[in-house]
């Protein structure tokens, strides 16, 4: 696994040992980029990256401009895992590392993230809850199967390749 494009372009990554986390493909990372580079929504994005596993996703916005990122898992090995990466790549300094569940973190950051990315586990049926959770305008969700869409967003782009499905869906305007 390594860094697709951008600053670290090349860049080798590590994953935690186990069959706990399940790193997105560089043929899957490429895409969704390629897809979110299109939208304009990561220069200077401030990211977040649940379910952060290696920190691939984080660092691959890192890599290509985005401003800051914030790291959760709940995953010490996981967490020792990104923090390598992050030392590797050299984004320690826009990188925030915490210990913490996707639904506590987003209920005491609302607003202060653009993107979130999320790539939880594949058994992982918590899609509504944690889109209701998200204050952020855009989502990129990377799972097994296509995941329900609750109102209040639109899907902008859905993908499959091959057992992973990556749907980015923007939040409604309300106005």
């Amino acid at each position: 696994m390594r860094v697709v494009a951008g600053t670290a372009r090349g860049l080798r990554l590590t994953a935690p040992a186990g069959d706990q986390v399940r790193p997105t493909t560089d043929r899957v990372r490429e895409a969704t980029f390629n897809a979110l580079n299109s939208l304009d929504a990561i220069d200077g994005a401030r990211v977040l990256d649940l379910f952060a596993g290696s920190g691939a996703l984080g660092i691959e916005a890192l890599s290509r401009g985005a401003r800051s990122c914030t790291f959760c898992d709940t995953s010490a090995a996981a967490l020792a895992s990104v923090r390598a990466n992050l030392e590797h790549t050299g984004f320690t300094d826009s990188a925030t590392v915490v210990r913490v569940d996707a639904a506590t973190h987003l209920a005491a950051t609302p607003g202060e993230y653009d993107l979130v990315l999320a790539d939880p586990p594949y058994s992982f049926d918590g899609w509504t809850e944690l889109l209701e959770a998200v204050d952020a305008p855009l989502v990129v969700m990377e799972s097994g199967d296509e995941p329900a869409i609750p109102g209040g967003w639109n899907m902008v782009r859905q993908r499959r390749y091959g057992t992973t499905v990556v749907t980015i869906v923007e939040r409604c305007n309300t106005s």
